[in-house]
């Protein structure tokens, strides 16, 4: 795969970007492959905070936070488009939506992914990826997802 030079800005977080996300998620079948759950993705993602990515005045990536409560958010989808993926940019909406959350006062940010107990070359490289940028694993849920083992990976967020 040939590398894309690229000069990424991440924008404030918006709502209402359902319509530049779909379009990403559709590109990763291998994490996005079930057509109801991305209907779902692009339901919420309208409603919730979503950072982007833009390279040149494209979207290459985006990452949509939901907050629970005024202690705890989550990354509720990230994704970036296949020919960006190795970049850091995944990295830098993480970082982005950590601020963010510090500048609100949350204290806890966690994910939830695809445990270890269903082996899956792609989700052993998104659970990788979380751990490098701070998530520790919690626990598994076995029924959370229908059929899908739920990791949980959390992390606390340092005081502003």
């Amino acid at each position: 795969m040939c590398e894309i030079k690229s000069t990424i800005e991440i924008l404030a977080p918006q709502l209402n970007q359902a319509s530049v996300c779909e379009p990403i998620l559709r590109l990763l079948p291998e994490w996005f492959g079930i057509e109801s759950a991305i209907v779902h993705y692009v339901q919420e993602i309208d409603h919730l905070p979503t950072f982007l990515a833009q390279n040149q005045n494209q979207i290459v990536g985006f990452l949509a936070i939901k907050q629970h409560n005024e202690f705890a958010a989550e990354i509720y989808v990230i994704a970036i488009h296949p020919k960006f993926h190795g970049q850091g940019i995944g990295r830098q909406l993480v970082t982005a939506a950590e601020v963010e959350l510090q500048r609100l006062g949350v204290e806890y940010f966690q994910v939830k992914t695809l445990g270890a107990s269903r082996p899956n070359p792609n989700y052993e490289k998104t659970r990788k990826f979380y751990a490098s940028v701070g998530f520790k694993p919690l626990e598994e849920f076995l029924t959370l997802w229908e059929g899908n083992p739920c990791l949980q990976m959390v992390k606390k967020l340092p005081s502003c």
